[in-house]
C-alpha cells in the first residue's frame, strides 16, 4: 500500500520533490518536498485508491471504530468519503471554537464513550492532529488512533505522538516517497539520502549541498 499510494501522490504532484530547488515552509525551514493532499480530491482515480486505502486501514487497524473525525480543514473531505465507504458516521474538529451559534469545536454528533478514528491528510511534527485528539478526548470520546495519508516520519512528530499515547497509521511516508521517486525518475538516486537527512533533522540544512557542511 505504501508504494502504491506513493506512486499516486507523485503522479498527480500531490507530493512534489525538488531537492535542487528547496521549498520554504512558513517557519522558514527549507524543504526538498512539498505536499498538498487536497490535489487528491481533483484526481478521481487517485482519489478512489486513496479513500479506499483509508477505509481499508480503518477496518484493519481499528475494527471497533464507530465514527470518523476529520481534521479541519484538509482532513474533512477524506474523512467524509472514507466514512461513506465504511457506512460510518462522520464529523470534524475545528482548530478552535466558533465565535457564534453554539460555539462548537466538534461538528457532527459525538456521544461520550464513542470510539473515534481521526483522519488527517499530513503529519509533520504532529501538533495539529494532537490538538484534534485532545479536543475529542475532552469531549469524552475514546480515540482509537489516527489514519493519515502521508507522514514525514520526523523524530519530533513520532515522539510527540508516542508521549500522547496516540497510534498513527499512514498510507505512505517520506522514506517510501524518496525510494519510489528515485525509481520512477523524479529525483536522482543520490538525492534519496538528502531527503532522509532532511527528515532526520529539518533544521539542519546541510542536505541542501548534498550533505556536505
Amino acid at each position: 500500500m505504501n508504494v502504491r499510494v506513493a506512486k499516486r501522490l507523485l503522479e498527480i504532484k500531490a507530493v512534489f520533490l525538488r531537492p535542487q530547488e528547496p521549498f520554504t515552509w512558513a517557519s522558514g525551514i527549507k524543504s526538498p518536498i512539498y505536499c498538498d493532499n487536497r490535489l487528491i480530491l481533483t484526481a478521481p482515480e487517485a482519489r478512489n485508491e486513496v479513500e479506499q486505502a483509508i477505509a481499508d486501514t480503518v477496518k484493519r487497524e481499528y475494527p471497533e471504530a464507530e465514527v470518523l473525525m476529520g481534521t479541519a480543514t484538509a482532513g474533512i473531505a477524506h474523512a467524509a468519503i472514507a466514512a461513506h465507504l465504511l457506512g460510518l458516521p462522520m464529523g470534524y474538529v475545528r482548530s478552535g471554537n466558533k465565535d457564534h451559534g453554539r460555539q462548537n469545536r466538534i461538528e457532527g454528533r459525538l456521544d461520550k464513550g464513542e470510539k473515534v478514528v481521526v483522519v488527517e491528510d499530513l503529519i509533520s511534527t504532529g501538533g495539529s492532529v494532537l490538538e484534534t485528539v485532545e479536543a475529542l478526548r475532552e469531549a469524552g470520546a475514546e480515540v482509537l488512533g489516527v489514519v493519515s495519508i502521508f507522514t514525514y516520519g520526523m523524530k519530533k512528530g513520532i515522539e510527540r505522538m508516542a508521549a500522547a499515547g496516540v497510534k498513527n497509521v499512514s498510507l505512505s511516508n517520506l522514506d517510501t516517497i524518496a525510494q519510489v521517486g528515485a525509481e520512477e525518475g523524479y529525483i536522482a538516486p543520490e538525492d534519496v539520502s538528502r531527503l532522509l537527512k532532511f527528515r532526520d533533522n529539518p533544521s539542519d540544512e546541510s542536505w541542501i549541498n548534498g550533505g556536505k557542511n
